[in-house]
This record gives C-alpha cells, sequence and structure tokens, in this order.
C-alpha cells in the first residue's frame, strides 16, 4: 500500500507578538522576556496553576486576582510552569488588583524567557483575545491567497515546452528556497543564505529515503538553518522532490504537495514529448484516460467546512473540484480520513471507469454522513452496490412494513431456502404447514406472487438491508 503524506502543516499561522504590540487600540506595552514570540491561541486565567489548561502557544492574559502573585508569592514557580507548559507570553491587567505589574514578576519572566505584556486599564481582555483571532484570520486568508496563486502558476508551468524545470523553478519561486529532483539532479532556486551550499547533505540523505520503494511518502528535517523536506513522486517511486528554505510557512507542504503530485505526471513514462499537452488536456477538462496513468485511481467526495486545497495535499493530489454543495477529488493514493471532513471513497477504478467511481464515492459519501464517520468506503460489488445504503433502508421498511416479525423471519427462510418448506420449516423449528400459512399470509398483505422471481429477488433485497428479528 503507498504510505499516505504527512498532513499539511498548521492551517492558521500564528500571530506574531510584534503585530499586538503595534496595535494602538491595545495598548499593549512590553516590560521583559524577549520582544518576539508566536502566539497560537489566547487564555485567561486566575488561577495559580494554569499550565494543565494550556496546549501551548498561548497568550496567558491574568489580572493577578488569583495567582498568588502578591509581595510574598513566588512568582519564579508561577512562570516556570508557563514556560514548561508551552505559553509564548504572559499579558498582566494592571488594575483593579494591582496598580503595577509586580517586579518580581518581570524578574522572573526576564530569568525565564518568557514574553511579559502590561495590559492597561482601558483595554479588556476579550479585546486581546478578538485581535489575536482577527490577525489569525487575516493570516489564513492571505496564506490560502498564497496557496491558490501558487497552484496556478504552477498549472500554468506544468503546460509548458518544457514542463519539468518550469515547475521546479515555479516552486522554488513560490518557497523562496532552493529544491531538486532525485535522482535526476535536475535543480532550482539559490540557496538561502548565498554562502550556504546548494543542497545540504541532509536534503540527499531524505531523498534517498523517501525515493525507496519501501520508505516514507514525506520526511522533514533541519540543517544548515533550512527547513529539508522530501516527497515522494508516483507509486513506483520513480523518483523525489526536495526542498530547502529558510523558513516554512503554513502552505508550503501543500503547495510543495501539489508540486509532487504535477511532477509525478509529468515524469511518468509516456511517449517522448507527450508529458506537458497530456497535462494541459487534464487541467483543461481533457480525456482523463489519455492524460492519466493506468491508476489505480480513487474517486473521493468529500462534505466539511475545511479548506478544499489543504485536503487535496493532504490527499496527495491537485485533482480538484471544490464547486457544488461538496468537494470532488481524484487520487492515485488511497484516501485516510482527514481531520474536520467526512469522506466517501471509490473503489480503485481505471481512467476510463472514473465516472462510475464517481458515482460510488458520492453513494460512500451518503453513507459516511448518515453513519457520521470520518470515511466510508465503496466496497459491495453487483447490485446492492448500485443503491445508497440510505435508499436501500427506506425501501425495505415501506416494502415490509406490512409483515411482522414473525412473517419476516419466516419470509427469509424460505426465501433463503430456496421455497423448501421442509428445510424452512426445519430452520425455523415450526411444523411445514406453519411456513405454509405463514407465506400464504406474507403474500396477501404485501400483495405480492411469491412465485414470480422479480418479486422474490425484491424481497430478497429488502429483507437483507433490515435487521433480523
Amino acid at each position: 500500500m503507498e504510505p499516505r503524506p504527512s498532513p499539511p502543516a498548521p492551517p492558521t499561522p500564528a500571530v506574531p507578538l510584534g503585530a499586538l504590540l503595534g496595535d494602538r487600540e491595545l495598548g499593549l506595552r512590553h516590560l521583559a522576556g524577549p520582544a518576539e514570540a508566536e502566539v497560537r491561541g489566547v487564555h485567561a486565567s486566575e488561577m495559580t496553576d494554569p499550565s494543565p489548561y494550556l496546549l501551548g502557544g498561548e497568550l496567558l492574559l491574568t489580572a493577578g486576582a488569583g495567582t498568588g502573585l502578591g509581595p510574598d508569592a513566588d512568582p519564579d514557580g508561577y512562570v516556570a510552569r508557563l514556560v514548561a507548559a508551552g505559553a509564548a507570553a504572559l499579558g498582566f491587567g494592571v488594575a483593579p488588583v494591582h496598580e503595577e505589574v509586580p517586579p518580581a514578576l518581570a524578574e522572573a519572566c526576564a530569568r525565564h524567557g518568557l514574553p511579559l505584556l502590561e495590559v492597561p486599564p482601558r483595554t479588556r481582555f476579550t479585546a486581546v483575545a478578538r485581535a489575536v483571532w482577527r490577525l489569525m484570520a487575516e493570516a489564513r486568508t492571505r496564506e490560502l491567497r498564497r496557496v491558490t496563486e501558487a497552484q496556478q502558476a504552477l498549472a500554468a508551468a506544468a503546460a509548458r515546452p518544457d514542463p519539468v524545470p518550469a515547475v521546479l523553478s515555479r516552486l522554488a519561486a513560490s518557497l523562496g528556497g532552493h529544491v531538486r529532483l532525485w535522482p535526476d539532479g535536475r535543480a532550482a532556486g539559490s540557496p538561502v543564505p548565498p554562502e550556504a551550499p546548494a543542497v545540504p547533505a541532509a536534503l540527499d540523505a531524505l531523498l534517498a529515503r523517501v525515493g525507496r520503494a519501501e520508505g516514507p511518502a514525506t520526511a522533514t528535517d533541519q540543517a544548515d538553518g533550512r527547513h529539508l523536506a522530501a516527497y515522494a513522486l508516483g507509486r513506483g517511486r520513480r523518483g523525489a522532490l526536495g526542498t530547502a528554505t529558510p523558513a516554512r510557512a503554513p502552505g508550503d507542504h501543500a503547495i510543495a504537495s501539489i508540486a509532487a503530485v504535477l511532477l509525478t505526471l509529468l515524469t511518468a513514462e509516456r511517449p517522448a514529448g507527450t508529458e506537458a499537452a497530456a497535462l494541459t488536456r487534464l487541467l483543461l477538462g481533457g480525456s482523463p484516460a489519455e492524460a492519466l496513468g493506468p491508476g489505480p485511481w480513487y474517486a473521493v467526495r468529500a462534505a466539511g467546512a475545511g479548506d478544499p486545497q489543504a485536503l487535496a495535499a493532504a490527499l496527495g493530489t491537485v485533482l480538484l473540484d471544490p464547486s457544488g454543495p461538496g468537494v470532488r477529488l481524484l487520487t492515485d493514493r488511497e484516501p485516510a480520513p482527514q481531520p474536520g471532513w467526512r469522506l466517501g471513497v471509490s473503489a480503485p477504478a481505471g481512467p476510463d471507469a472514473l465516472a462510475g467511481a464517481d458515482a460510488q464515492a458520492r453513494r460512500a459519501l451518503d453513507r459516511a454522513e448518515a453513519a457520521r464517520t470520518p470515511l466510508a468506503r465503496h466496497a459491495e460489488p453487483g447490485l446492492a452496490g448500485l443503491v445508497g445504503e440510505a435508499e436501500a433502508r427506506a425501501h425495505a421498511a415501506a416494502l415490509l412494513g406490512p409483515l411482522s416479525p414473525a412473517l419476516r423471519e419466516t419470509l427469509r427462510a424460505w426465501l433463503a431456502h430456496h421455497g423448501s418448506w421442509d428445510r424452512s420449516a426445519a430452520a425455523l423449528g415450526v411444523h411445514r404447514n406453519t411456513v405454509r400459512q405463514r407465506i400464504a399470509r406474507a403474500a396477501a398483505l404485501l400483495d405480492r406472487d411469491l412465485d414470480d422471481p422479480d418479486a422474490r429477488m425484491e424481497l430478497w433485497f429488502a429483507l437483507t438491508r433490515t435487521p433480523q428479528a
């Protein structure tokens, strides 16, 4: 089975502490500790030890009412616990409890390296929290726009006469770093800083590990002050894509995953000169049989409130249709459940069978929604697979409604034994005449000729969609 790609980086960027300090309406003042930090949330607490309730990255707000930060307190332990819990910064509200930030608290924050902010009396804690959420939403919007624009630019690069170098160059520009293909060595971008080696040895090691058939789908590392990542190209491990960047933004994983899928398509074995044309036809809605490899491919239907682009990146594909009431995707990697989404997944299919696979995925999504499960797969072949589970159960309930549980049980046994009175009676533990009477009663209530093969087939299908008594 193809290893699944790792999930994308956190979808919402952190808020720089400097952005909050620069908000004049808040009037926050930096008192001690570092002036920079990444804030990923806000939590207000007057507890002596709020650390059990922190996830990490929070700006903790307190007025010192119940924290024991008075003249006789030991703020060192308080700050040490916050740092151990991963708090990003501490905001201390002056008034009504304290007229100023306790000097011992400032000293403790400086000693432990925790940023300390003074929150003026006029600024409510809710205003600070709203500012953080607003900045996070703005950063999220910018990052989504960046990923969308990068996807469009990568798709355009893939349709050029020499698509592989074009995609590599576009990817390097989007990430602001250096990218490389393995094992052929094609590369693009400049190392940052300029005096650093173009490709750190650690990236070569990542590429070799991911490029192996038994290797992971992705891998990350850090070396020479750069963030390194490697992405496998294709199920058969035809190669790997590596990136080396001075920093790692939340959308970088999604952008690199898009490029990896495009490069997988571009480097697939096809007659010389057909790669760009085939991919262009695919991107412009042409024949998938001409542009896609033999597969197997999985059609996916998704419902949720998340970002479709991030979902596509997590499933290792750029083949995404977010229009309409749901999201449709096509991937050559077996999908796994994704946080915030319900997925319906088709059976593996070739490029000529994608229409049927999409219908399977739609029915599977209906089952996932009905069962409130993160993922449902199409697994049942034949007639049952052509009808959604909800529709089948509704039909069964309507058709068998006139029958009592005893009559349903008898009809099920009689159909299972191909109309044999004796074998049905033995299975039910009743006399054969009882079976005859019950079947006659069922036929009358259903107004069906039970000698008709079509009627028997319909009833058997309904009974298999109804729990046994």
